[in-house]
């Protein structure tokens, strides 16, 4: 499932993050390659444990936390702890060629270990401001190319070869992380997530049909009970 979740950080949110990411001391972004991606990334990279890094993570993690959109889409059991990425444009054309993520991070400070079901990019510029950058996934459907409004966010399977095209013009900041699901499989996230959402769309019909006080209609009882008892058959906790 690839799924866009909008406006995750508020305007204020955005301005605080890159004005923090910003000013920092940027690394060469192989630091987090594997064997395989190292060969074909260029690009910067905040150092995981800098103070403006562990400011704007936190910044990230709030956002994260209320938006219930991520929560339904991700049904995340662990969050490797977000990270920042630069691609500049210019005589030096920063990319990231075709790769698929390491199926296990382990984040080097706490020695935590997170299953990479789900793969985040949150994008932190507005995209009228670089050419080139596309975030491009290939899944059953052919190559998704994604440049989204700054503050938007996209989730996808972490078992997706994907590449980001180079920069020629400006520079593309991003945030990225990664999710390990309580319910591993793809396809019962995505049958998980359309089912609370037309549950949540019914409940919202209810509600305008009736007094506030009234109770939910017996459908939306009995589609929330399957909702619930499919996740406990899946997830794993």
């Amino acid at each position: 499932m690839l799924l866009r979740i909008p406006q995750v950080l508020a305007p204020e949110e955005l301005a605080q993050v890159r004005q923090l990411i910003l000013g920092a001391d940027w690394a060469d972004g192989r630091i987090t390659a594997g064997s395989q991606s190292g060969g074909v990334k260029k690009n910067l990279q905040l150092p995981e444990e800098l103070p403006a890094a562990l400011q704007a993570r936190h910044l990230v993690w709030v956002a994260l936390a209320r938006n219930p959109m991520f929560v339904t889409g991700a049904l995340p059991r662990s969050v490797y702890p977000p990270l920042f990425n630069r691609y500049c444009g210019g005589a030096d054309t920063h990319h990231f060629g075709n790769h698929i993520d390491n199926a296990v991070r382990t984040h080097a400070a706490t020695a935590r270990h997170v299953r990479t079901d789900i793969s985040c990019t949150l994008f932190l510029s507005d995209p009228a401001s670089y050419d080139g950058g596309e975030l491009v996934v290939q899944d059953t459907y052919g190559e998704q190319r994604i440049k989204f409004e700054a503050g938007d966010l996209v989730m996808y399977p972490g078992t997706s070869v994907h590449r980001v095209e180079p920069v020629t013009r400006g520079e593309r900041l991003a945030c990225f992380f990664w999710i390990e699901s309580m319910v591993r499989a793809d396809a019962q996230r995505r049958l998980l997530y359309d089912m609370d959402m037309a549950i949540t769309s019914l409940r919202h019909q209810d509600l305008a049909q009736s007094a506030p006080t009234s109770a939910e209609s017996s459908e939306v009882i009995k589609l929330t009970g399957c909702y619930h008892n499919l996740l406990r058959m899946w997830a794993d906790v």
